[in-house]
């Protein structure tokens, strides 16, 4: 393990330098800069909050408005932030046709609104609302200014219940999503895995899957992660994402690889 500074910089460079299909994983330390809680660190939400279960939700009508109650107070979070230098970079790399996909844990959007295409939002998004009946995705903002007028929980024309299209606890991923992302890993060759503790499986396998079809895996993160320490790991760096990632694509696509 290497500390934040001069030196982490370099060497993560130096490997984005020499790579083209390179996976990007992410997760909530790089959105904290845009003034997003890290919900699952030692001060995260998921520290204090009690989530709502998604069997519960669909069983339950106090569970809904729970639900939708939580959903409301982190919505100022969400609708007020912006992409940070560290989605811009990640961007760049993709522009430069560095990046075979970016695979995030965040629900912000942030890496859409950052200009990235070639994404897998593994546990959804808050920008949209999906009916979990029909399946009909919609804007946010009337089912959250009716909720907040009613105290109602949102249902679909079609009779279903609305929430944001998040993956919520107990709720199966995307078949689609989970096949691509394990797809573009078994190809990668070079994968790198930011502001996330590794903790959250399934998600947390895919970097680790890319690392053991071979491809070289770059650890950078403020505080421990569940693959500290793996042999698969080639560089871990202890630090912030906002500090050392976009000072080392710059570098990264400033120069050359050499040879």
């Amino acid at each position: 393990m290497i500390e934040a500074g001069p030196v982490a910089i370099d060497a993560i460079a130096d490997m984005l330098r020499s790579h083209r299909r390179i996976l990007v994983f992410t997760g909530a330390g790089i959105s904290t800069g845009s003034g997003i809680p890290d919900y699952r660190g030692p001060q995260g939400v998921w520290r204090t909050r009690t989530p709502v279960l998604y069997d519960d939700f669909m069983r339950s009508d106090e569970a809904r408005r729970r639900y939708w109650t939580q959903k409301l107070e982190d919505r100022d979070d969400f609708g007020k932030a912006e992409p940070n230098e560290v989605h811009r970079a990640i961007a760049r790399l993709e522009e430069e046709e560095r990046v075979a996909l970016v695979v995030t844990q965040n629900v912000d959007g942030l890496h859409a609104a950052a200009g990235s295409l070639l994404l897998v939002e593994i546990h959804g998004t808050n920008r949209q609302v999906e009916c979990q009946s029909c399946g009909t995705r919609s804007n946010p903002a009337p089912h959250f200014a009716a909720f907040a007028a009613t105290g109602d929980a949102p249902v679909c024309e079609c009779g279903g219940y609305l929430k944001p299209a998040t993956i919520s606890f107990g709720q199966q991923l995307r078949a689609d999503d989970l096949s691509t992302a394990f797809e573009v890993a078994a190809s990668a060759d070079l994968v790198i895995a930011l502001g996330s503790t590794l903790s959250v499986t399934p998600a947390a396998s895919i970097p680790l899957s890319a690392a053991r079809e071979g491809a070289p895996y770059i650890i950078v993160n403020r505080g421990a992660t569940d693959h500290d320490g793996l042999p698969e790991v080639s560089l871990r760096v202890e630090g912030d994402v906002s500090a050392l990632v976009p000072q080392a694509v710059d570098l990264a696509l400033a120069e050359p690889a050499a040879g």
